[in-house]
């Protein structure tokens, strides 16, 4: 019996999951499950490409940057984009409710798979669908006069990289402690939207007004899109310096990952009724 019981944990051991089997699982179903709803990817793509070209053609006279482009049409464009990652972002991690609603996150979490697959999995699959849907938006670039080298391309792609990452790990720490899709469209748009607002995709925060510049300096996200048009727009001024606005959105990627990372290992106690 002795021998049973000390052989008993380590066969558990063998036998349970390790961390990445179980998150390219959950990575797998999350790009599946996007690209199966199609009306769902064209909504990703025709949402931004529209506001860009209705804000860009409305306020066409009446904007000016003060930088090089002028055109409203090329100012929006960085922040049509972070609005694609920011959409497939929230639809991905909408479907972290949806799982756990209809009992696919109670399966998984009963399973050996350890919590943090969960976050990895789920993470990775939303960024992947939100950076695949930006970079396809720069095949526009051409429309506002940008024609960028093999090196601005790049840059740009890891820009969209991270700033997936960040948003969609930023979705999944809103949307793991919701029950119901309602209160999550709720804290949407009172946080994810007013975030891309105040980023600098709309207008610059050395036009607004001081307390509105200093939100906007606050801002994680305004680094992305500073970065961005860094990136589509090297020759031009912009807020901050690239290295500036790379280190900071890196590091506002690992601190929100962590976070989600903790929120989901948490451990909660109910008092014994």
């Amino acid at each position: 019996m002795a021998t049973l019981a000390a052989t008993a944990p380590r066969s558990a051991a063998r036998t349970r999951p390790g961390l990445w089997t179980p998150a390219w699982s959950l990575f797998l179903r999350e790009i599946v499950r996007f690209y199966r709803q199609k009306a769902r990817v064209v909504g990703v793509i025709a949402t931004p490409l529209l506001f860009w070209i209705l804000l860009g053609s409305g306020f066409a006279r009446s904007f000016h940057s003060g930088q090089g482009s002028g055109s409203y049409l090329s100012y929006f464009f960085p922040g049509s984009v972070v609005m694609i990652v920011l959409f497939t972002a929230i639809f991905s991690m909408m479907s972290l409710i949806q799982d756990r609603n209809e009992g696919f996150l109670l399966s998984v979490l009963a399973s050996p798979a350890s919590r943090s697959s969960i976050v990895l999995g789920k993470v990775l699959g939303g960024a992947t669908l939100a950076a695949i849907q930006g970079i396809i938006f720069l095949v526009f670039t051409p429309l506002v006069g940008i024609h960028p080298d093999a090196t601005a391309i790049l840059l740009s792609i890891a820009v969209i990289v991270l700033i997936s990452f960040e948003l969609t790990a930023l979705g999944f720490a809103i949307a793991w402690p919701m029950d119901s899709p309602q209160a999550f469209h709720a804290i949407v748009n009172l946080i994810l939207l007013p975030l891309w607002m105040l980023s600098g995709a709309l207008f610059p925060a050395d036009r607004a007004s001081t307390w509105l510049g200093l939100l906007m300096r606050l801002n994680p996200l305004s680094y992305g899109v500073d970065a961005l048009r860094n990136a589509l727009f090297p020759a031009e001024h912009t807020l901050f310096p690239l290295d500036i606005n790379l280190a900071i959105t890196g590091a506002f990627c690992a601190f929100i990952f962590a976070a989600s990372w903790a929120i989901v290992n948490r451990r909660t106690h109910k008092p014994a009724a």
